[in-house]
């Protein structure tokens, strides 16, 4: 990889030609394809970085380095290797690095699907958090992939770790379509090791006028409607205690920040993945929606297409 250059002497994502696939959704015009492209350019110049397309093994072992730093699994297990990175990459998936100046910040893998683009691992180095590498790496990965014809991109986050429920549904506007309870089983990595991995899995509909606001830096807001019921709530001591869930709308609290709740108190922490689980997991089942996640720390669920027994 040559050195790079300044944001300024960087062809910007807007720059670079079309290189849409055989296939390609005839439905993604070239005027929706330019807007990725610039809001794409705009959250990355916002951000401080460049977001660059990977393919030579010494840039994919940088990204496999820094996946592993930020998830930290054992000495000698990596969470991807460069090899792999290569081939997902050379069959037309998604494999890029974020650099802030010469340094690599952040990388995102995705895989190729049924449905468009798995995106099935992302990792911000600690010190590029809360500078919106990751905003940019996502904006990017839409551009990318309306470029490509695909119009949806899934991934899974964990529905307890709140910034990333806020980030993933308000600042994305994605919508999540499935509960997977204990979805990767026992994992060893520092992030994971010890917890059950109950997962939800999104659905980023490129071309909706939902995602086009939040990559324009517009949030999506759900409407909690006038007599939300909650379903799952704190008591005093913390521990989770479930509600009522015969109401239009029903909200469902997680804890403020549970990765902390993990190392403090390890039982609270598995009662309320149990309760999540029981709650948002039992709702999502039955064909509730949910329809947002604002910043005070509830899933807001529509409930009005739950089958009733």
């Amino acid at each position: 990889m040559t050195a790079p250059t300044t944001l300024d002497e960087e062809p910007t994502m807007a720059d670079q030609p079309e290189t849409a696939e055989p296939g390609a959704d005839k439905e993604v015009s070239e005027a929706l394809r330019r807007a990725a492209r610039r809001s794409a350019d705009r959250a990355a110049q916002a951000a401080g970085v460049q977001v660059r397309e990977l393919a030579e093994l010494p840039d994919l072992a940088q990204a496999a380095a820094l996946i592993d730093r930020v998830w930290r699994p054992p000495a000698g297990n990596p969470l991807i290797t460069p090899e792999l990175m290569r081939v997902i990459g050379h069959a037309g998936g998604y494999v890029v690095g974020a650099y802030a100046g010469d340094r690599m910040v952040a990388a995102c893998v995705g895989l190729l699907a049924a449905e468009g683009l798995h995106s099935h691992i992302a990792g911000v180095e600690g010190h590029a958090r809360g500078r919106s590498a990751g905003y940019a790496l996502k904006l990017h990965q839409r551009g990318w992939a309306l470029g490509r014809g695909i119009t949806t991109v899934s991934w899974t986050f964990d529905p307890l770790i709140s910034r990333n429920a806020y980030f993933n549904l308000a600042k994305l506007g994605a919508v999540p379509v499935e509960y997977l309870p204990d979805f990767y089983g026992a994992m060893q990595d520092e992030v994971n090791a010890g917890e059950e991995t109950d997962r939800v899995l999104v659905h980023w509909s490129l071309t909706g006028e939902r995602v086009a606001a939040a990559c324009e830096g517009r949030p999506h807001v759900a409407d909690a409607g006038p007599r939300p019921v909650v379903g799952l709530d704190a008591k005093p001591d913390g521990r989770p205690v479930e509600g009522r869930l015969d109401g239009a709308t029903v909200l469902v609290r997680i804890p403020r920040d549970m990765e902390a709740m993990r190392a403090s108190d390890p039982a609270v922490a598995r009662e309320w993945r149990h309760a999540v689980r029981d709650v948002l997991g039992g709702l999502m089942a039955d064909g509730a929606a949910v329809t947002g996640f604002p910043r005070d720390g509830w899933y807001v669920i529509d409930n009005e297409g739950r089958t009733r027994s």
